[in-house]
């Protein structure tokens, strides 16, 4: 399986933008299809953004549409989620997964590697 590590979370006002980065080891990203779930405190897990493993497809919940963009860089085994317009509600751990297919899922239980997260902070 694929390794996975997050980097790039902060604090930030409303408002700012970061950009999250998954870096890839073990087996090479290419194969995988990426995606970026938060959870926030006290909350269940959920989906914010995904993109197959061949890039051609991507998705993003609903919340984040319009604010946040997936891409992908094979030759550097490197996901990122650019995130523009942030809000207090996107505070949350954001963490990166893996899954040996080409569709983007909403549901963490098809994803077969998790990362350690990264904290995302927004302030009001």
């Amino acid at each position: 399986q694929v390794q996975l590590v997050e980097s790039g979370g902060g604090l930030v006002q409303a408002g700012g933008s970061l950009r999250l980065s998954c870096a890839a080891s073990g087996r090479t990203a290419e194969t995988y299809t990426m995606a970026w779930f938060r959870q926030a405190p006290g909350k269940e897990r959920e989906f914010v953004a995904g993109i197959s493993r061949s890039g051609g497809s991507t998705r993003f919940a609903d919340s984040v549409k319009g604010r946040f963009t997936i891409s992908r860089d094979n030759a550097k085994n490197t996901v990122y989620l650019q995130m523009n317009s942030l809000k207090p509600d996107d505070t949350a751990a954001y963490l990166c997964a893996a899954r040996p297919y080409e569709t983007v899922v909403t549901s963490n239980g098809f994803y077969v590697s998790w990362g350690q997260g990264t904290q995302v902070t927004v302030s009001s």
